[in-house]
C-alpha cells in the first residue's frame, strides 16, 4: 500500500487508493462495472470521463447524484452504487 493510501468505503467494502485518485477510478478497481441503473432499469457507468454524460453518478457521504469522475477520494468517504 503506497504511503499516500486513503481509506474509503465502496458498497461496504474497505479499499485503499492513492491520494488523488477520482471515485470513479475507485469504483472500477474495487471491480464495480455498473455505477447507476437507468430510469429503464438498465446499468450504466462513466462513458465521457468528464462531467459532461452524468452517466457516473453515485451518493457519496448521503449526498446523492454526485458525478464519480469529478471527485477526489478522500479519506472515510462512503460511497454507494444504485448498480
Amino acid at each position: 500500500m503506497p504511503d499516500d493510501a486513503i481509506e474509503i468505503l465502496i458498497n461496504g467494502e474497505r479499499l485503499f487508493m492513492p491520494e488523488g485518485s477520482t471515485v470513479a477510478a475507485a469504483i472500477l478497481t474495487a471491480g464495480f462495472g455498473s455505477f447507476r441503473r437507468s430510469v429503464s432499469g438498465e446499468p450504466r457507468g462513466p462513458l465521457c470521463g468528464m462531467g459532461i454524460c452524468f452517466e457516473c453518478r453515485v451518493t457519496i457521504d448521503g449526498s446523492p447524484h454526485c458525478r464519480s469522475c469529478q471527485t477526489l477520494c478522500r479519506p472515510g468517504m462512503i460511497v454507494q452504487t444504485d448498480g
